[in-house]
């Protein structure tokens, strides 16, 4: 699939907006982060920042924003329309708990359920931001049980480097958070090398023979090509990279997606304190935001849609 820049932009500001969200919210709940107004101001800006920008460079990834209203019309049948619905439905309790910490200096008691509710719809977001893709059957990197699990796990990475970068800064650092990050950078490891090793080695049931239902005849092939150039299901669905690229960009993605920010975090809680943790914690929480915008090029990009199949393609 063509990687367009929006959807990129979407996918990985909005997750790791919802991941620092959800974080925000179970701490509270937890008793883990006192209710400082400016750190709290600082990062309900960030999550929703990242949130509300997310949502709204995805627009331009429609032919007519203008009427981007409908998406949430379809939720019955539509993952795109539930995640509209989700994403909408999420602004109520975490602008809520933001004004309670921010205006008033507590998210404790009955505001931290509200806190709680907004790490619950987050996740719910995340997950159908996933399922829009996971859904999709004719494109096989795609429908699989590895891309819900990845969504989740590399938006509670961006999340808790973010949480933990924005903790150093205000002098309200804990251990927990050092560990959530490493947990979260674990999983996101771990999860996005199985999804590599499943796109690698699994095979389309779809072929140009049962595609066109003419396998029983023998091999199919393409005699002759239906138009002189590229049309837009072959620029759109057919996009295809070279495979000495993906295996550079794979490598890229996973050292500063997982690799360099383990290894600062890491020093940060054994080596070092003050003004070069924080340091530290804003490369390591850079350093992953970078890497999830190289995996997510790599996972539109080295989607094929079946369609391909029509226009002489093989093994999609």
């Amino acid at each position: 699939m063509h990687p367009a820049f929006s959807v990129i932009f979407f996918t990985t500001a909005s997750g790791a907006g919802y991941g620092l969200l959800a974080l925000l919210g179970a701490a509270a709940f937890a008793g883990l982060v006192p209710a400082d107004r400016l750190f709290g101001l600082a990062a309900f800006v960030l999550a929703l920042g990242l949130i509300t920008t997310g949502l709204l460079s995805s627009l331009f990834h429609l032919g007519h924003p203008e009427r981007a209203w409908r998406a949430v019309t379809q939720w019955r049948s539509s993952w795109l329309s539930r995640e509209g619905v989700l994403a909408l439905a999420t602004y109520v309790p975490a602008g809520l708990f933001a004004a309670a910490w921010v205006l008033f200096g507590v998210n404790h008691g009955p505001w931290a359920w509200l806190g709680l509710a907004a790490t619950a719809l987050a996740t719910l977001t995340v997950i159908a931001t996933g399922m829009i893709y996971a859904s999709l059957r004719p494109i096989r990197q795609w429908c699989n049980g590895w891309v819900v699990p990845n969504y989740l796990a590399l938006g509670l990475l961006t999340g808790s480097l973010w949480l933990a970068a924005l903790l150093r800064g205000f002098a309200l650092h804990a251990p927990w958070i050092d560990w959530v990050a490493l947990a979260a950078v674990t999983l996101a490891a771990i999860l996005k090398l199985g999804y590599w090793r499943f796109i690698d080695r699994s095979r389309s049931a779809s072929t140009p023979e049962s595609a066109t239902g003419l396998g029983g005849l023998g091999t199919v092939r393409l005699l002759d090509p239906p138009h002189t150039q590229e049309n837009f299901l072959q620029r759109e669905m057919g996009y295809v990279v070279a495979r000495r690229h993906v295996a550079k960009l794979r490598v890229i993605g996973a050292v500063l997606g997982f690799a360099v920010p383990a290894a600062l975090t890491l020093l940060g809680v054994s080596l070092l304190d003050g003004a070069a943790a924080l340091a530290a914690s804003l490369l390591a929480a850079l350093s992953a935001s970078v890497g999830v915008v190289v995996e997510r090029w790599l996972f539109f990009a080295e989607a094929r849609h079946s369609v391909t199949l029509y226009y002489g393609a093989r093994g999609v």
